[in-house]
């Protein structure tokens, strides 16, 4: 029994629960209830108006129901909800937190002793909580999710994706330059290819083939079918030649490397935008900022949550007359700034040149001064 105690007490001391005490479980509890309430009916609002703007389309063009339903709203709720999610951090902690303060809870709270940092202490615990699952869900799952809506809104509601490309050229590898006069990504062909071979600034390969598709079928990337194809080898003076209908050979390319479609970077996992960033920028491609931008924002998004938290808390935490709606309204114009304020940013990174990870942090830059502003001038 002595042990058993010994043991417990050994627990409690090295646990990290031991800082949460039963005011921190009850702000929590409230915090994440409200955070899931607002998310809830914010996105069933939604989903209505979404509905009604799209059922024509689906009746249109005969959407079966189990795909309205598991491959367009299944993934079209956990995007808006994540996208919005400092929007609905800011709802929670406004609306709990006056809520409180009306009920002179604070108030008891202050009264006792405790200062407005520890009390911003369960707070910062729930956004923590809600940043990670943000960042996971962003960075992880909703990538594949997207591919799935977008392949969907191609079949049933007329959204075109970009299936070709013209005059591509790339670097593929050291010296080594890939052209193709036009592409077509629903074949996966390519006509009019070359690809030239550099050592020490001087041409040593040139292969030109009518047409070049990709081996969709092998166990490994890289792997295209040449037809109709000729190899020019030059050392020094003399020239070797090599033709035939057709070849298979390893290019450092793959189709998404040669059509550019509109959101295409929310398609991918943040460890697939990152080899892509760096793959695109060995080849010499400038073609990348979008990518940039939706790697940094997905981390910047997370740390939203601790700042609007403190905005928040801080702007709501003392009892006055005429009830939540002033903070609500504040609130909700902050949220919406923060929102506008990202996409503006971004704007700016692909048209301006504005270095994309400082495009990305530029708003919680700016709330960082907000936030320290408000909780200088909140009760203790």
């Amino acid at each position: 029994m002595a042990i058993h105690i010994l043991k417990n007490m050994e627990y409690k001391k090295f646990s990290p629960f031991r800082f949460i005490k039963k005011i921190d479980r009850y702000i929590i509890r409230k915090f994440i209830g409200t955070y899931i309430f607002s998310i809830v009916l914010i996105i069933s609002i939604s989903i209505v108006f979404d509905v009604n703007d799209n059922l024509a389309k689906f009746s249109t063009y005969h959407a079966p129901l189990r795909a309205i339903v598991f491959d367009y709203y299944a993934n079209f709720i956990p995007y808006f909800a994540n996208l919005f999610s400092p929007l609905f951090v800011f709802i929670a902690v406004i609306f709990f937190t006056s809520k409180l303060a009306g009920d002179s809870e604070i108030i008891a709270m202050l009264s006792t002793g405790m200062s407005f940092k520890r009390l911003l202490r369960p707070y910062m615990i729930s956004a923590a909580m809600i940043s990670i699952l943000n960042f996971y869900l962003g960075a992880y799952i909703i990538p594949k999710g997207t591919v799935i809506k977008q392949n969907f809104e191609s079949l049933y509601k007329n959204k075109q994706k970009n299936s070709s490309a013209s005059n591509v050229q790339m670097q593929v590898g050291k010296g080594i330059i890939a052209y193709i006069a036009q592409y077509d990504d629903v074949r996966k062909t390519g006509y009019g290819f070359s690809l030239d071979k550099f050592e020490n600034k001087k041409l040593v390969s040139h292969m030109s083939a009518n047409t070049i598709q990709y081996d969709t079928i092998s166990d490994s990337r890289y792997h295209w079918k040449a037809r109709n194809y000729k190899i020019r080898e030059l050392k020094g003076m003399r020239e070797h030649i090599t033709s035939g209908h057709e070849i298979d050979t390893v290019i450092m390319m793959e189709p998404m490397d040669l059509v550019f479609s509109k959101g295409q970077q929310e398609t991918f996992t943040s460890p697939e935008l990152k080899r892509y960033i760096g793959k695109q920028k060995d080849r010499g491609s400038t073609n990348v900022v979008q990518y940039e931008v939706e790697y940094h924002k997905r981390i910047a998004s997370c740390f939203a949550s601790f700042i609007l938290t403190i905005i928040g808390a801080s702007l709501s935490a003392r009892k006055r007359k005429g009830g939540m709606g002033l903070y609500l309204g504040i609130g909700l114009a902050l949220s919406f700034a923060y929102i506008l304020l990202q996409t503006v940013c971004a704007t700016f990174a692909i048209n301006a040149n504005t270095p994309p990870m400082l495009a990305a942090w530029i708003p919680n830059i700016l709330y960082v001064f907000i936030a320290y502003y408000c909780y200088r001038h909140a009760p203790n």
